[in-house]
């Protein structure tokens, strides 16, 4: 059942952003009259799962989930079609239209990406609006989940005071920022002190599977038992909920502070406090000879949930539909340039970003397990500025390749041959094969050896 809740969310957000991307090709070539002769959703190698013709255009469906596409007619594309181009040019052809028009036409599809996601960021502040713990409500600093980043220098308990001189109010910006950040503020015992990371930080993140669905840094909370597996060494004295909260002695206020206090007492019995159904106990705790329990814990907690143990106020900002936009914008426009950083990390080999490039699979692994249609529309509109992004670099067959090429022509006021674009249309179709293979290969290697 998870899975098919996976896949409906991967399935619909894929098609919505392909289907709006081909339509803004596909309306401003009809305003300029330019002949459409299919409009696809997927790929239809060979054969298609449905086709109607409607006009002059073609609609359909294709089995292969890659992508979809706009034929225009007397346009080199991906379809490698150039029985047209032998022929006279004709008035409904995209080749025939002025430059301007064809620029139109080509950034049509980024720019609904774009639209499209600046336009969720508003909706959801609109519906759902802000909630967060504000960064100086974490007194106790925060829990530093990450090795590399403790490597680096941070210790659970820092304040985070700026990332690359960047402060921020809310403490839900930190784990993004973090992402491409290089130096880190942070106050300890009522000192400064500047945390450099390492160039390939993003490297070592990616490394670990583990590491990168926990995040960088996480609240503070306390060491809640979530689970006592059968034959554990504590069975008889630990029960799912149990709060630890102190060991021979030494008090327990954050789970970040146990493994330090176990690793002094491996293979003994200790007393320890707990509290059950908000009474305290006394217990025995057996370590064993990793400095471990043998047990599972709760190393994150919903901000609801932390709100009701009176840990951290939950903040919750609503704004009206004017209010919304600029606020959306806003934060359309962080998660812009944040990508942009990404992007620059990925091809910068010293970063070693790259290694953590996915495809469809890295994709589907971000939607939820569960049905959440404001985790749905949050993803769906960060993928329309990758879309948006990634359709605008300036490789052949992508439209980035078709703008640079026009404007080429529209400064020099001379248009590359057709025979040149066929060329180009092909050194561009091959270099994106060997991207979706490297990234999709990324997601084969790591499936296979679960790094």
């Amino acid at each position: 059942m998870d899975i098919l809740v996976k896949l409906s969310q991967f399935l619909l957000s894929l098609s919505l952003l392909i289907v709006l991307h081909e339509l803004g090709h596909f309306i401003p070539a009809k305003l300029f009259k330019t002949r459409v002769e299919k409009f696809y959703l997927f790929f239809d190698v060979k054969f298609s799962l449905f086709k109607k013709k409607i006009g002059e255009t073609v609609y359909g469906i294709g089995w292969l989930p890659l992508g979809g596409y706009v034929k225009i007619a007397g346009m080199i594309d991906e379809s490698m079609d150039t029985d047209q181009l032998k022929q006279e040019p004709q008035p409904w052809e995209f080749r025939s239209k002025p430059a301007w028009q064809r620029l139109i036409i080509m950034l049509g599809g980024v720019t609904v990406n774009f639209i499209l996601a600046f336009m969720i960021y508003i909706g959801m502040t609109w519906f759902y609006g802000d909630k967060y713990i504000a960064n100086e409500d974490l007194k106790d600093g925060v829990w530093v989940v990450s090795d590399p980043l403790l490597k680096a220098g941070m210790v659970s308990g820092d304040k985070i005071i700026s990332i690359d001189g960047e402060r921020f109010d809310r403490f839900n910006e930190v784990n993004e920022k973090l992402t491409t950040a290089k130096k880190i503020l942070v106050e300890r015992n009522g000192q400064e002190k500047e945390i450099v990371l390492p160039v390939d930080f993003i490297n070592q993140m990616i490394k670990n599977k583990s590491e990168q669905e926990k995040g960088f840094v996480l609240p503070r909370v306390p060491f809640i038992v979530s689970a006592v597996e059968d034959g554990s060494i504590n069975e008889a004295v630990l029960k799912p909920k149990d709060f630890i909260t102190s060991i021979n002695g030494e008090e327990i206020k954050f789970a970040d502070q146990v493994k330090p206090i176990l690793s002094k007492y491996k293979n003994q019995t200790i007393p320890a406090t707990i509290l059950r159904n908000e009474k305290p106990e006394t217990i025995q705790l057996k370590v064993n000879a990793n400095s471990e329990l043998n047990i599972a814990y709760a190393p994150m907690i919903s901000l609801e949930n932390a709100e009701k143990l009176g840990l951290y106020k939950l903040n919750t900002d609503h704004y009206s539909l004017l209010e919304s936009i600029p606020i959306g914008l806003e934060k359309g426009k962080d998660k812009l340039v944040s990508y942009g950083k990404q992007l620059k990390m990925i091809v910068n080999p010293d970063t070693g970003a790259y290694k953590g490039v996915g495809g469809f699979k890295a994709i589907y692994d971000v939607f939820p397990n569960t049905w959440s249609w404001e985790y749905f529309w949050s993803i769906t509109a960060f993928l329309s500025i990758m879309l948006g992004v990634m359709n605008l670099l300036p490789i052949p067959a992508l439209d980035g390749g078709h703008v640079l090429f026009l404007l080429y022509e529209m400064i020099s006021g001379r248009k590359p041959s057709d025979k040149f674009l066929e060329y180009a249309q092909t050194v561009g179709f091959v270099i994106l094969i060997a991207l979706l293979l490297f990234a999709n290969g990324n997601d084969i290697f790591k499936a296979i050896t679960g790094k």
